[in-house]
């Protein structure tokens, strides 16, 4: 029992940013805000033979996929039931790690969960069923880096795309695409075209989405905020350009997202 997380040994941390193990008792039934971050994920239910999300509305309509999905990176955040987080396992992805993995063009994750098995037929299956049968959880998050390591294709990503993620995450707040694409010798077309293959949205918006993460990981521990400071620092044109990002990307207010804090920055309890 426990929540597990490692980071994988060379090659394979160069395009997977985690592995994590999730054994828990059930918890009381309430809803989750999981804010979105900028690489894709696995998600491998051990507890029941599917994954489930919820819509973002009052009814809170249900989603079903398969027991074993890959997706995103997610545009917005997403609702799950913390009562189904029973026994689970992920992996969390580097911007382009799960492209190398799938070989699949990256904006085809972001528009919906992908069953593993639809990807990687039997030994999709397979890793599920040794999953299962294996009690300790150390040795779960082995097996599932030994998976990862044999089917991962390298090189990983194309060099322009490589030094846009690396200048953008260097500074977020104030990266301009203009000049990255300037750097690469590609036009606007081609470069937006490989970006949003490998990484699956455009430099743009993975741009906004790096400058929000930052933020939220600037305030999360803070008891007291100064939003207009926080703003001009993030490189907002203001506190309302600030707050439209949160809205956009996280589906409440920046004060909203601070009240709902919990034990972890990227889930807001719900209800």
């Amino acid at each position: 029992m426990g929540h597990h997380v490692v980071v994988p040994a060379p090659p394979l941390d160069a395009l997977v940013a985690r592995l994590w193990d999730w054994e828990m008792p059930p918890a009381a039934h309430h809803y989750e805000r999981v804010l979105p971050v900028p690489g894709a994920a696995l998600i491998i239910n051990l507890h029941e033979d599917e994954t489930r999300l919820y819509s973002d509305d009052d009814e809170r309509r249900c989603v079903r996929a398969p027991a074993a999905v890959i997706g995103g990176p997610c545009l917005r955040s997403q609702i799950i039931d913390t009562a189904e987080q029973v026994r689970v396992m992920g992996v969390v992805f580097h911007p382009g790690g799960a492209h190398a993995l799938t070989g699949e063009d990256h904006r085809v994750l972001v528009e919906r969960d992908i069953g593993l098995e639809d990807l990687f037929g039997h030994s999709a299956h397979q890793l599920r069923e040794q999953l299962l049968d294996t009690p300790d959880a150390r040795i779960r998050l082995a097996v599932l880096e030994r998976w990862l390591l044999a089917r991962m294709r390298l090189p990983r990503l194309a060099p322009e795309v490589a030094h846009a993620l690396e200048q953008i995450a260097r500074l977020p707040q104030v990266v301009r695409i203009g000049a990255l694409v300037r750097d690469t010798g590609l036009s606007d077309y081609r470069f937006g075209r490989l970006f949003r293959r490998q990484v699956g949205m455009g430099p743009k918006r993975y741009a906004r989405l790096m400058r929000f993460r930052a933020v939220v990981d600037a305030v999360y521990r803070c008891s007291t905020v100064d939003w207009s400071g926080v703003a001009a620092d993030g490189g907002y044109g203001d506190q309302a350009h600030l707050v439209h990002e949160f809205r956009d990307f996280a589906g409440v207010t920046p004060t909203a997202f601070m009240a709902a804090r919990g034990p972890y920055p990227n889930h807001l309890p719900l209800d």
